[in-house]
């Protein structure tokens, strides 16, 4: 079973997971637009990505963060995260994959980060993780290490119910929010 997890925005990453494992990370791809250099998301590097990572005999699940405004932040910069957000949902439709979404509160409290600093987060995954650790040695790793932890938590605490987890069997939560 393959499970992508996605922190969306144009400085997020992605995790590919393997059941328990990692399988790859990547920085969320952008490239320049128009004459200030602002950067915005490449999406065919993004369906390369995504589509390189779909087992074709076997389960494939995308998760992404589902995140809203924030007090503070400017109409711009909510637009583009807006759009990066909808081309990734776009991009998972057109590849026919499964898409879920979960609150950061959600994820963060099963791995007990509420009220911790953003980089608790690339803490936690190379505590849980060690072998990986020098793919995350700098502060903005902190994006892929967030992606790791939702496809983790993904893995943990939604793709099983109890029942479905004594047998063995997976779950179809029908790409509702959760």
């Amino acid at each position: 079973m393959r499970i992508i997890g996605i922190d969306p925005g144009l400085s997020g990453g992605i995790a590919v997971l393997d059941d328990l494992k990692i399988y790859n990370i990547f920085d969320m791809p952008i490239m320049s637009e128009g004459k200030k250099n602002k950067n915005q998301l490449n999406s065919a590097q993004l369906v390369n990505i995504i589509n390189e990572h779909v087992l074709k005999n076997e389960d494939t699940f995308v998760i992404v963060e589902q995140v809203s405004a924030m007090p503070g932040q400017g109409v711009t910069s909510m637009f583009n995260f807006g759009q990066t957000f909808g081309s990734i949902k776009g991009i998972c439709a057109a590849l026919k994959l499964p898409i879920f979404y979960v609150r950061p509160a959600k994820w963060k409290k099963h791995f007990e980060l509420i009220n911790s600093s953003k980089d608790a987060s690339r803490t936690k995954v190379i505590e849980m993780y060690p072998s990986i650790s020098s793919r995350l040695t700098k502060k903005k790793d902190v994006n892929k290490a967030d992606a790791i932890l939702i496809a983790r938590y993904f893995r943990d605490c939604l793709l099983y119910t109890s029942d479905a987890a004594d047998e063995g069997l997976g779950v179809d939560l029908g790409g509702r929010r959760i």
